[in-house]
Parts: C-alpha cells; sequence; structure tokens
C-alpha cells in the first residue's frame, strides 16, 4: 500500500468512563519492633522504624446510574501477602458497615516486601506477639474508611491514558559462572514498561484521584532493611499527589518475572529515587490526557510554508458518551491443574525441622554465613508449608477472576503472581481498549503463575509454583473467551 492509498484517519477516542467514585486513605503502619522478617537472608527478625506510613487506600466505584445496587469496593493494601481468613474478616467488615455485599469488596496488595510478613501464624516469633492485635486493629480501621467513603461518592469522569516507565527489569538471571539460575536484573530479558493511567475528576474539573497500573515487584528493600517500608511505591504516590492532588491508588500489574532495575539493598533513598522514577512517568501520561468529554478529531489543512493538518478536542458523539457509561462486573472461575510433583506435607515439615535444627548449631559455633544459609532454607520450607496447607483440595486450582468493563476500559482483577505475558496478551488482543491487571486481589494463592516456558530451569517463580506448565496459557484462554463472549453480548 503506497501512502496516498492510505485511508486517513480522522478521529481517535479518548478512553473514558462515566462513574461514581470516591477515594479515601488511612495510615496502617504497624508497631515498631512488630514481627518484620520478609527474606531468608535476613539477620533481624523486628522492625526497628519506620521509612514511611504503610497506608489503605480505598476506591469506591459504582454505576452512574444511581438506581443501580452494583457497588464495588477496592481496597490496596501496602502490605506483600495476607493469609485467605484475614482478607475473608475484611471483605466481611467492611460488607457489615456499607451496602456492598463482601463479593464485591476487592482487596489487594501493593505487593512491598518491606511491610513484614502479617501472619497470625507467626506469632511465635521475635515480635510476632504483636501481629495478631495488629491484624484485629486492621480490619477494624479498614470498616470505618469504608464507611467514610460511602457519603463521599460523586459523579466523576475517569480519563484513561497511557504511558512508559523504565523502571522495571526483567529479573529472571542465569549465573553462568555457577551454573544456575537467579532472581535478579537481567539485562537482556524484555520488560513491559507500560503504565496505564486514569485521571478522575468531577463534571467540574475537580481532581479526586488517580489510578496507576504498573508491572514491577516492590523489591528495592531486601534482607539489610530493618524499617517499616512501602518501598517505591510510598515516593511513587507522594510524587503524584503533590502535583496534581487527589489520592493516588495503586494496582500492581502481572510482575512475577519484573522487578526494579535496582533492587535488593537496604538503602531506603534508592527505594525514593525508584518510586520517583515511577512517579514522573505517570504525571507525563497524565499531562497527555485530553480533556473529559472529548475526541481528538482532524480539522483539515491550513496553508502555511506548507500544508499542515490541525487537530481539535471536540465533544464525544453520542455513541462513545453511551460506550463510557458501560458498568458490568462478572467473575468467572479457571481450573488451573496442580503440577505432578508438588511436595508433601510431611516432607516439607522434615526438611524445616532439619534446617532449624542446623541453624541452632551454627548459631552456637558463632558462623555467621552459616546462619544466613540455615535461616534462608527454613524460611523457604516455611512457607512452602503455608502454600501446601493453603491450596483448595483436588486436582486443580480454582482462580477466580474478576472482570470488569468500566467505560472504555476493561479491569481484570486476578489472584497470584502471574507473569508479564499475561498483560501483554490481553492488551494486544483487546486493544485499544485500555487493559488493567491487577494481580494479587483476592488472594495470594495459588502464588506464582509462570508461562510453560520457564519450567525446567530452576528458575525461583518456576520452582515453588503450586500448579503446572501450562496454567498461564490455559488462564490467558479462559479470561480471552470471557471477554471476548461478553463484548460480543453487548454489541
Amino acid at each position: 500500500m503506497t501512502f496516498s492509498s492510505q485511508k486517513s484517519v480522522t478521529r481517535v477516542a479518548t478512553p473514558q468512563a462515566q462513574v461514581r467514585a470516591a477515594i479515601v486513605r488511612c495510615d496502617i503502619t504497624p508497631p515498631v519492633g512488630i514481627y518484620h522478617r520478609m527474606w531468608g537472608a535476613a539477620l533481624h527478625d523486628k522492625a526497628t522504624g519506620i521509612h514511611r506510613p504503610l497506608t489503605a487506600t480505598l476506591l469506591w466505584l459504582a454505576s452512574a446510574d444511581e438506581s443501580s445496587a452494583d457497588d464495588q469496593i477496592l481496597i490496596s493494601l501496602d502490605h506483600c501477602i495476607l493469609d485467605t481468613p484475614e482478607l475473608v474478616s475484611i471483605r466481611d467488615a467492611v460488607s457489615a458497615v456499607t451496602t456492598v455485599a463482601a463479593e464485591r469488596i476487592h482487596v489487594m496488595v501493593t505487593h512491598t516486601h518491606g511491610s513484614g510478613w502479617m501472619s497470625r501464624k507467626r506469632s511465635e516469633f521475635p515480635g510476632g506477639d504483636l501481629i495478631g492485635p495488629y491484624l484485629d486493629s486492621l480490619c477494624d480501621k479498614l470498616a470505618r474508611l469504608a464507611a467514610e467513603a460511602q457519603p463521599k461518592l460523586q459523579p466523576a469522569t475517569i480519563v484513561y491514558g497511557t504511558g512508559r516507565c523504565s523502571l522495571a527489569a526483567h529479573r529472571d538471571f542465569f549465573d553462568s559462572e555457577r551454573g544456575h539460575a537467579v532472581c535478579g536484573f537481567n539485562p537482556v530479558g524484555s520488560a513491559d514498561d507500560t503504565v496505564i493511567v486514569g485521571r478522575i475528576a468531577t463534571p467540574g474539573g475537580q481532581m479526586i484521584g488517580t489510578l496507576v497500573n504498573y508491572a514491577c515487584h516492590p523489591t528495592t528493600l531486601a534482607w539489610d532493611n530493618t524499617l517499616l517500608s512501602p518501598d517505591w511505591i510510598g515516593a511513587m504516590r507522594e510524587t503524584i499527589e503533590q502535583q496534581v492532588g487527589g489520592l493516588c491508588f495503586f494496582l500492581q500489574g502481572a510482575s512475577g518475572d519484573l522487578g526494579p532495575r535496582e533492587g535488593f539493598v537496604g538503602d531506603t533513598a534508592v527505594a525514593d529515587r525508584n518510586g520517583r522514577i515511577l512517579g514522573y512517568s505517570v504525571l507525563a501520561a497524565l499531562e497527555q490526557l485530553a480533556p473529559a468529554g472529548t475526541e481528538y478529531v482532524y480539522s483539515g489543512p491550513t496553508l502555511s510554508g506548507t500544508w499542515i493538518g490541525t487537530w481539535k478536542h471536540l465533544p464525544c458523539s453520542d455513541d462513545q458518551k453511551q460506550s463510557q457509561h458501560e458498568w458490568n462486573w462478572l467473575t468467572i472461575v479457571a481450573e488451573l491443574p496442580y503440577r505432578h510433583d508438588l511436595p508433601t506435607i510431611a516432607e516439607t515439615t522434615a526438611k524445616r525441622d532439619y534446617w532449624f535444627a542446623e541453624e541452632e548449631g551454627a548459631r552456637a559455633a558463632g558462623y555467621v554465613e552459616r546462619i544466613r544459609e540455615c535461616r534462608a532454607n527454613g524460611e523457604q520450607m516455611t512457607r512452602q508449608l503455608a502454600r501446601l496447607n493453603a491450596l483448595a483440595p483436588g486436582k486443580s486450582c480454582p482462580l477466580p477472576v474478576t472482570l470488569a468493563f468500566v467505560g472504555d476500559a476493561l479491569w481484570v482483577l486476578v489472584p497470584g503472581e502471574l507473569y508479564q505475558v499475561f498483560q501483554l496478551v490481553l492488551r494486544q488482543r483487546f486493544a485499544p481498549k485500555p487493559v488493567l491487571v491487577a494481580t494479587l486481589t483476592g488472594d495470594w494463592q495459588p502464588g506464582y503463575i509462570p508461562p510453560a516456558a520457564s519450567f525446567g530451569y530452576g528458575i525461583y517463580q518456576e520452582v515453588i509454583a503450586a500448579t503446572s506448565a501450562g496454567s498461564l496459557e490455559l488462564l490467558i484462554e479462559d479470561v480471552s473467551r470471557a471477554i471476548t463472549s461478553r463484548m460480543s453480548a453487548a454489541s
């Protein structure tokens, strides 16, 4: 096709949604001295201080049609993972003080590894006695936060856009000198740099908040960090909110194989720098957003030194306005087969006990590196036991996935930790519709879900995966079919 025979595109739609919205936040920082150890290599157990506060941000979304009773609540917590019973308690507590059913309350974590592991099962460890009271208070705080949000619900427009950020890097690396895989920066690996943003504002233009959907593990801070921290997410939110106002609501994307280029350090200044990298990218994307209620239209040539093609922001067509009111939420369940070589609880318990005994011997001998090795291996077995005990019975894992058609955009809320290919494929298949992917929503189980091609190389995420090779591909197809079916029915 020659240049002159190409059909001209003269209108560029601005993806938008007409909704009712409210965003509120509260501080959920645990007390200093609480059990904090998140890393196997860490030599400390208790948090010694606070880098930045941990927060809970609650986004209440509702249809623009006030007669609809399908309100949804999304809660983003600065935690790494929470046990399933805690998530159930949060949903029940929030539902009890609102008009929203528990199944329409979506609890997600930012996945910061600086928050500590808040599990009642760790109450026996140093500082663990503070975990139970903390989790009880967290439930109460979130219920109060939801009650605060409900009367603030007001008409709003979400204008969606896309930016780029180089913070995330591929983190599956092969150490050729030692002959095995490591989890760390891979200079030649590909990394999804997509940032999906949303500007949420009132009809009068008053800023309510900002949506940020990006995929990158919050693992700037690792075993040398003893401070409670939201990792890079804290500085990212601060950078955005100071510039544009409102509150920033963050959704962690499919980042199973993605982490910050510079990470696994103890320096909080690096975490803040990483946060500003994404914050500035988000601000750039927000600056490019078109005004609400408009589309970008070619308005014809003007003769100057040559013919200059001019474009203008003009009001949306009636068809576009209708699509912006779409509000449909549905949940599907994908059955993902468990791997055939899952270790048993008995085997894992025996290995854990072995490493605990070895640690005691290393301490008696004053052998620091051996202590670190034993603690790391013991921690791996403790986590494996938690995973095995939490898995649903049977030969497959029933994975609930929430699909939301919010105006011109598609939201995908999914448990577990997925590789970036999940969001890359969905965004390619359903372009130009903005696709927001929020992992670690509803649960951390079944943990990592890597693609089939990553199995068999000793990569960490594959080694601890509970589901079999090919599960991610099955999930992509199940989700794609459900989206396609819904879009076909709507048209």
